[in-house]
């Protein structure tokens, strides 16, 4: 174990509980260094501190660019308490141990996310701290580093608990804790350079997280899993306030996020129900409680066990109608005080209030796994192309071109192959994920039919809707296969050699047929 603490270094942009740990360590016979307005902030406070200046014998300059940039600082912080030529280069150089850094680093994040111009964000890359930092860290065996003022108390307990001294393993960990800092504020200094350049694809992919929680296990219960919060600020299931539950697993989370992604694709009142990251029923109505029942209608079977998200305030009359339903998660932009009171008599159900909705367009990339590597991508963020061309002899009523576009909207959030059969803007059947398409035809529309004899209906919902396909139809077999189901009118990306078979199927059958120009593939 190293000496106890005698001197520390404190510089700070973060001066939440400063003057806490400032105090403490004077009181404990630790001689304080520090600069700028952590000086001030402790000197203000009672707190007797050493300017760096001082210390150094050598001013701050350039408007305080260079302050800690000093071989007294760094030949404090790096110096090797047990090595010869290190102890006599400090008594030939005048260099005094530090035992001790707190750091927290210049708000550059945060000032590029406030929409700063570009001389500010570049005036607020720390420069001194980072450097500072790794030093301490490299030097852990002898010196502490803090670099977030939750570990404050953690330090506080450490010397209390060792007269003084802070052990190996516990200089380690945050040592280790100060590297993946700095690393993940020059990740944040690289991506903001390749925006302001426009790279979209820069030579090196910097990714960083802070983690959220660690959870109970994946996908799988032999599989371990966390969840990191990127600080993006985007609103969604990371971001949100769970309002009561157990805790929520991978899949919940994974299932939740699909859900909300795509209720926030709707300008007016909509309802998503998903399982397995697919929707079991998508609704948009004049009123909440009507959304989520239509929604619900188009496949009460699957829902049950499924994630429930809307896209407006939760309210009261919808939150009873949810409670009569096994769900595993709620999550709304906000909940009224008087849905709260409801869902709580449902005490394993998970309820989160976002407090906003995902934008949909943002441009974000995403992330795939390969073997050794990964796949990076801009986020599917629109639905149409250019615009929709109209391909048949027939043109769809205002009524129908509604559905269609109500639809496609949907079908840009289910798997591949995927297949939407819709009418008065609600989901009547769905097809996903199958490896032939004219199948996924043929589920959408047999889950139609099972939603109307649920329904206690005469015929299928599937009369008078119509489809949807994320991608063109190859063949005309998964077109002729919807027109056998009932559907009236088609949307699709169009693009295929064989459009004009296609095209000529619709006509003969009389469908109204419009093509997108963009397709929506999800693996």
């Amino acid at each position: 174990m190293t000496e106890p603490i005698r001197r520390a270094l404190i510089s700070v942009s973060d001066k939440s509980g400063l003057i806490e740990v400032g105090t403490y360590l004077t009181n404990h016979g630790v001689e304080v260094l520090s600069t700028g307005g952590s000086a001030k902030a402790l000197k203000d406070a009672g707190v007797a501190v050493k300017e760096v200046s001082e210390h150094t014998g050598f001013p701050e300059i350039m408007d305080g660019r260079v302050k800690t940039l000093h071989p007294k600082i760094h030949g404090g912080l790096l110096a090797r308490r047990d090595h010869d030529g290190d102890r006599q280069a400090m008594k030939s150089h005048d260099i005094g141990e530090i035992d001790l850094l707190i750091v927290n680093l210049y708000p550059f994040e945060e000032t590029v996310a406030s929409g700063a111009d570009e001389e500010t964000c570049i005036e607020n890359i720390d420069i001194g701290g980072p450097a500072m930092i790794r030093a301490a860290s490299k030097n852990h065996v002898s010196v502490t580093v803090i670099t977030n003022p939750d570990d404050y108390q953690r330090l506080i307990s450490e010397m209390n608990a060792n007269a003084g001294r802070t052990t190996p393993e516990f200089r380690k960990s945050l040592a280790a804790k100060a590297y993946r800092r700095t690393g993940a504020y020059d990740a944040a200094i690289g991506n903001w350079f390749a925006d302001v350049m426009n790279e979209e694809f820069p030579d090196r992919a910097l990714f960083s997280g802070e983690l959220k929680q660690k959870l109970r296990y994946g996908e799988n219960p032999h599989q371990t899993a966390a969840v990191y919060a990127n600080g993006s600020g985007r609103p969604g299931v990371v971001s949100a306030r769970q309002i009561q539950g157990k805790e929520l697993s991978y899949n919940n989370l994974n299932d939740t996020d699909a859900a909300y992604e795509l209720v926030a694709e709707f300008d007016g009142i909509a309802c998503a129900i998903i399982k397995h990251a697919n929707p079991c029923g998508v609704a948009v109505a004049d009123n909440m409680v009507d959304a989520y029942h239509r929604a619900l209608a188009c496949d009460t079977e699957s829902a049950f066990g499924g994630i429930v998200s809307v896209n407006r305030t939760l309210d009261a009359e919808t939150a009873e109608e949810i409670a009569k339903l096994f769900a595993e998660v709620v999550i709304a932009p906000e909940i009224s005080a008087e849905a709260r009171a409801i869902l709580a008599g449902k005490k394993n159900l998970r309820v989160l209030e976002a407090g906003g909705l995902p934008d949909p367009a943002t441009t974000e990339m995403t992330v795939r796994t390969l073997a050794g590597g990964f796949l990076l991508q801009g986020r599917d963020a629109a639905i149409f192309g250019d615009e929709l061309k109209v391909v048949t002899k027939r043109q769809p009523t205002q009524h129908e071109l509604a559905d269609l576009k109500f639809a496609f909207t949907v079908c840009k959030h289910v798997k591949s192959n995927a297949i939407i059969y819709a009418k008065g803007g609600a989901t009547i059947g769905i097809g996903a994920g199958q490896m032939s398409r004219v199948n996924s035809s043929r589920i959408a529309s047999w889950k139609a039919e099972e939603a109307s004899v649920a329904a206690g209906e005469k015929q299928s919902r599937a009369i008078g809707s119509v489809v949807a396909s994320d991608a063109f139809f190859p063949f005309a077999d998964g077109l002729l296969a919807a027109a056998e189901a009932g559907v009236t009118a088609v949307i699709q990306p169009g693009g295929s050699i064989r459009d004009d078979e296609v095209i000529a199927a619709a006509d003969e059958k009389g469908l109204a047929m419009v093509f997108t120009g963009m397709r929506h593939f999800r693996h």
